[in-house]
């Protein structure tokens, strides 16, 4: 804790005076560029590897980087989304997963939760991506089973994300991008899911793959 008071004392004497001017611009209203869904693990802050300052994302953060298809669970992720698509109108939702996830290795591997019950109540959100890597990649080391895994959990949360009515009806009308990244910790890479290719694609920083799925209009109005 003396760590931390220390930072808190180097943001007072240094950091804020520094970005006040930030701070002053947010003080009665917020515009983030988007909502970043990631998981609750510290070694993964969206701020520094997207080198972003106050007011940039909105953040919402749960172990595993999980979405609760809508209804299932009314709890704390849904009511975020729903108030960054409708209060605050962010056009863009980024799920980012990460390697060495300890919630994957739950999903994984269901008996490491067993005596944590909530946990394990809550990595049942994980079990499509559980069904998807163990039908589909029967061969691969423990290792590499757990990066996709990974991976394909993103994939699902995605899914599970435009089951929310706000969501559903901005990405009918293509006013809004869903993306789908893994932030890689032995690297510092960030991989994106392309719906157009089919698979992840390391970011350069100039390019933007997207996970969003074409608009659609039943009826032209």
């Amino acid at each position: 804790m003396e760590r931390l008071l220390k930072g808190y004392a180097r943001f007072t004497s240094e950091v804020y005076p520094r970005e006040k001017s930030i701070y002053d611009q947010h003080v009665a209203e917020q515009h983030p560029i988007a909502l970043v869904i990631t998981c609750s693990d510290s070694r993964v802050i969206p701020e520094q590897i997207l080198q972003c300052t106050p007011g940039d994302i909105f953040l919402c953060r749960n172990p595993g980087n999980m979405v609760p298809p809508y209804g299932e669970l009314l709890g704390g992720v849904s009511a975020t989304i729903e108030y960054a698509v409708l209060a605050l109108e962010v056009r863009n939702i980024v799920i980012l997963g990460h390697s060495d996830c300890g919630a994957m290795k739950g999903v994984l591997r269901p008996e490491l939760t067993t005596d944590m019950p909530t946990v394990s109540s809550w990595l049942r959100h994980g079990d499509a991506a559980r069904r998807i890597t163990r039908e589909n990649y029967q061969n691969l080391a423990e290792e590499k089973m757990l990066e996709v895994l990974t991976a394909e959990n993103v994939l699902a949360q995605i899914e599970n994300l435009r089951t929310h009515p706000s969501v559903a009806a901005r990405l009918a009308r293509g006013q809004m991008d869903l993306h789908a990244w893994t932030f890689h910790l032995k690297t510092g890479k960030l991989h994106a899911f392309d719906v157009d290719r089919g698979r992840f694609l390391e970011l350069d920083g100039s390019t933007l793959p997207r996970a969003t799925p074409k608009p659609r209009r039943v009826v032209t109005v």
